[in-house]
């Protein structure tokens, strides 16, 4: 049970910190993609070479967020949810500010790595603080709050990003800058009365990443919980990012802006994960509410590849929605933090998000090898390849058909003792 003696000033600090530190955080993953031409072009990128460098960039930063989501997960487990918390947000910080030092791709690329590996554990060290703080009753409310107001930081970006007169470099001076002011809230956020006591229990190991392989009860639930999130970085990262090569396929005369999908889509995760936050509290179900978010996700995607590029107008629309169904985010997290003991908590929360986000390489390496595919190989050049609206269709089928599938062998969370440890 969470610690008594912890004040309510003091539970609603560390909320208010975990979902700024998210703000920040994203507001850092989505300004890359929105400057990213802008920022190689001005190093000197050729233009007909911004595509294929920025790839190796954002590869570079996902490679730092799997690393960084193992290792600031075992450091939470090991020297504490808050020591996480702070030194995800400072490592972030001082990477964003140096990204607008960078003079070269080298550097460029070494920077990404550097931010992937510190945005990495701020989500997971804050949904771990917060869960292990509120009451069994009423932590979902908190954990709603940090994924709904940190994914505004997507927002946010999107409009810095996109100023007219304000250079990429400021941009990120930006961002790096709110994460240092963050630091300042260090003062009065109370560490978890969870780890705080399991810290004296020499008995027990804590933050064994390995120890989720050694045992099936903990690797089924491990990958279960990945595979519920996949669905949402497949919109994100597939259907947002590759919109104005959709939209285009789709016969849209204008094709859609990336940064306009963006902005729109993530609207509708910030309102959907605070509807499926309160929606999981109002059923008293995490299970339930994540089904009904994937129904909607369905329905939005439907409207995405028919509706959609009838306008610039729908399209927009078909983004929010798509945003709006994968907006159980905040839901999928908190399941994570409540399937595992105080002795693996951060270290799961943590690296899943990551795992996650991790598999964007693999969504987008299926959908450009099916978009390439030959119906008919013996036909050469005249046979037609399933194309980019066919490809994006078949993963979204397989990434939702597994997290349908995997979501019913789940362990129900909702109010769930996390007084408990893993042997």
């Amino acid at each position: 049970m969470p610690d008594t003696a912890i004040s309510k000033r003091a539970i609603w600090l560390a909320i208010l910190v975990a979902a700024l530190g998210y703000f920040v955080d994203i507001f850092d993953l989505v300004l890359f993609g929105v400057v990213r031409k802008a920022s190689l072009a001005d190093l000197g990128v050729p233009a007909d070479q911004i595509a294929r460098v920025g790839a190796l960039l954002i590869n570079c930063q996902m490679t730092g967020m799997l690393v960084g989501g193992v290792v600031f997960g075992i450091l939470g487990d090991r020297r504490g949810r808050l020591s996480v918390l702070f030194g995800s947000i400072l490592t972030y910080s001082l990477a964003n500010i140096a990204n607008g030092f960078v003079d070269s791709v080298p550097a460029y690329a070494t920077w990404r790595f550097l931010a992937g590996v510190g945005l990495a554990g701020e989500l997971g060290a804050g949904i771990t603080l917060v869960s292990e703080l509120m009451s069994k009753e009423t932590r979902g409310i908190g954990t709603t709050v940090v994924a709904a107001v940190g994914l505004l930081g997507a927002l946010a970006a999107s409009l810095v990003g996109t100023t007219e007169g304000l250079d990429w470099r400021t941009a990120y001076f930006i961002g790096g800058g709110l994460g240092l002011l963050l630091l300042g809230l260090r003062i009065g956020v109370a560490e978890s009365g969870l780890f705080a006591r399991l810290q004296r229990d020499d008995g027990v190991t804590r933050g064994n990443f390995l120890a989720l392989f050694a045992s099936r009860a903990r690797l089924g639930p491990y990958l279960r919980v990945i595979a519920i999130g996949i669905p949402i970085w497949y919109v994100v990262g597939l259907l947002v990012f590759f919109s104005p090569e959709l939209g285009a396929a789709l016969g849209m005369e204008t094709p859609p802006i990336a940064a306009d999908a963006i902005f729109w889509c993530y609207a509708g995760l910030s309102v959907g994960d605070l509807c499926s936050g309160l929606l999981s509290q109002w059923l008293r179900s995490r299970k339930r509410a994540v089904l009904l978010f994937l129904v909607l996700m369905v329905g939005a995607v439907v409207y995405y590849f028919t509706i959609g590029p009838r306008s610039g107008l729908a399209f927009k629309i078909g983004c929010f929605l798509c945003g709006l169904g994968s907006g159980y985010w905040a839901v999928f997290v908190t399941m994570a933090a409540e399937q595992f003991g105080t002795n693996l908590r951060a270290t799961v929360t943590t690296s899943v998000p990551n795992f996650v986000r991790g598999t964007v390489p693999l969504l987008i390496t299926a959908y450009e090898l099916l978009r390439d595919a030959r119906l008919d190989p013996s036909a050469g050049d005249a046979a037609r390849g399933i194309g980019p609206v066919g490809a994006a269709i078949a993963v979204g089928v397989v990434v939702l058909a597994v997290a349908f599938v995997t979501l019913r062998g789940l362990r129900e969370t909702y109010a769930r003792d996390l007084d408990f440890v893993e042997h």
